[in-house]
C-alpha cells in the first residue's frame, strides 16, 4: 500500500457486546470485565476460555435488554396511572449497576407479574370509571327492561351494569384518549335503550370497538418498540464508529504519530482523521473510517514535489507508511478490529496528491474532551 489503501473493518463479538452493555449501563465506550478477558483469550488462542467469556458477555447484555425492557413498561403504565388518575402499585424501575445475569434475569421474573397486575387493576378502574357514568345519567341509565317503558328492575340494571363493566375491563389502560372516548360514547348507548335486544346491541358494539381499540394500541404499542429498536440500533452504530477511531487514533499515537481531528468530524456515517509525524513535514495520511466498516487512507503531500529527490522521499514515506499500518493492524487486532485490505498501490505506482491544506488541530485531548461532557 501507499497513497492509497482500502480496507474492510469487521468488529469481534466482544467489542460488540461489550459496547451495548456499556450504553445501558450508562458508560463511556471500553471493554472491561468479561468482555475484556474474551479479547485476551481471542488474543492468545484459547478457544475454550474465549468461548466461555464470550457467553457471559452475551447472557449479560440479553439481560440487560431484559431490563430496559420492563423499564420501559412501567415508564408506560406510570403515565398510564397518572392519566387515569387512580392509585395502583407499580414496581420501581431497576437501575442495573453490579447485577449478575442471574439477579437481572430473577428481577425481571419477579417484575413481569406485577406489571401484569398493574395493567390489570388499570383496566379494571377504566371500565369502573365509564360504567359509572354511564348509569349515572340524569335519566337513570336504562329506560326499560321489557320494552314497554317502564323502568328496569333493579336486578336487571346491575345485570348490565356488570355485564358493561367487565367488557369494559377489556379495554387496553393505555389506548389512546380518541379510542377511549369512541368506546365510552358506545357505552352511552345504553341510556337510550328500549329492549333486551337493543341491551345486546349496544353492549356487542362496545366489544367491537374495543377491540378496534386494542387492536391499534398492540400497533402503536409495536411502532414505539420498532422505534426503540431503531434508535438503539443507531446508538450501538454510534459507539462502534467511535470505537474504531478511538482505536486507530491510539494505535497510531502509541507509534509516534500525531493524529488530528481530520477534514471531516465525525458524523452519523463516519469520521476522518490526519497523520503526521515530526518527521515528515512534507507528507501527511488522511484517513476515513465509513460506517465502522471500512476504512480508506491516501498519502498527500503539504506541497507539489519539486524534484526527483521529493519524489524518492515520497516511495520512502510511502514505505514507512506501509510498514506502519500493518503494525497497527495488529495492534486493532489486539483491540478487537480485524481490518483486511481490499484494495491497494504499491509505494511509487502514482505521484502523490497534493494536500488541500485543510487540517485541524483538535486532537486527542479534544476527543477525550468529547467523551467526558458525554458522560456527565
Amino acid at each position: 500500500m501507499s497513497s492509497g489503501v482500502e480496507a474492510d473493518i469487521a468488529l469481534d463479538a466482544a467489542v460488540i457486546l461489550t459496547l451495548g452493555m456499556n450504553r445501558v449501563l450508562g458508560r463511556s465506550a471500553g471493554l472491561a470485565g468479561r468482555g475484556a478477558e474474551a479479547l485476551a483469550a481471542l488474543a492468545a488462542g484459547r478457544a475454550e476460555t474465549r468461548a466461555a467469556a464470550l457467553a457471559e458477555v452475551r447472557t449479560h447484555e440479553r439481560a440487560l435488554r431484559e431490563v430496559v425492557e420492563r423499564n420501559a413498561r412501567i415508564a408506560a403504565l406510570a403515565e398510564t396511572r397518572t392519566r387515569i388518575g387512580v392509585d395502583v402499585p407499580l414496581p420501581a424501575p431497576l437501575q442495573p449497576v453490579e447485577q449478575s445475569p442471574e439477579e437481572l434475569a430473577a428481577w425481571c421474573a419477579a417484575t413481569d407479574p406485577a406489571l401484569d397486575e398493574a395493567e390489570r387493576h388499570l383496566s379494571e378502574h377504566l371500565a369502573a370509571q365509564v360504567t359509572a357514568q354511564v348509569f349515572a345519567l340524569p335519566d337513570g341509565g336504562l329506560q326499560t327492561d321489557i320494552g314497554q317503558g317502564a323502568p328496569p328492575a333493579p336486578r336487571v340494571q346491575n345485570d348490565v351494569q356488570r355485564t358493561l363493566e367487565r367488557i369494559m375491563a377489556r379495554l387496553l389502560p393505555d389506548a389512546a384518549e380518541e379510542e377511549q372516548r369512541a368506546v365510552a360514547e358506545a357505552a352511552r348507548l345504553l341510556a337510550s335503550t328500549g329492549t333486551a335486544d337493543e341491551v345486546e346491541g349496544v353492549l356487542q358494539e362496545v366489544r367491537l370497538r374495543i377491540q378496534a381499540a386494542n387492536h391499534r394500541t398492540e400497533e402503536h404499542r409495536e411502532e414505539e418498540r420498532r422505534h426503540a429498536a431503531e434508535r438503539d440500533a443507531a446508538e450501538q452504530a454510534d459507539a462502534e464508529r467511535r470505537y474504531v477511531l478511538d482505536s486507530i487514533t491510539t494505535a497510531f499515537e502509541d507509534m509516534g504519530y500525531a493524529v488530528q481531528t481530520g477534514f471531516e468530524t465525525l458524523t452519523a456515517d463516519g469520521g476522518a482523521l490526519v497523520l503526521t509525524k515530526g518527521s515528515w513535514p512534507d507528507h501527511s495520511v488522511k484517513m476515513r473510517v465509513d460506517d465502522a466498516a471500512h476504512v480508506r487512507a491516501s498519502m498527500v503531500r503539504e506541497r507539489p514535489a519539486a524534484s526527483e529527490d521529493d519524489r524518492r522521499v515520497d516511495v520512502e514515506r510511502e514505505r514507512e507508511w506501509c510498514a506502519a499500518f500493518e503494525a497497527a493492524r495488529e495492534r486493532l487486532t489486539a483491540a478487537g478490529i480485524r481490518a483486511e485490505v481490499a484494495w491497494q498501490l504499491d509505494p511509487g505506482v502514482r505521484e502523490l496528491p497534493v494536500s488541500d491544506g485543510s487540517r485541524q488541530t483538535r486532537g486527542r485531548a479534544g476527543r477525550r474532551e468529547r467523551h467526558r461532557e458525554r458522560g456527565q
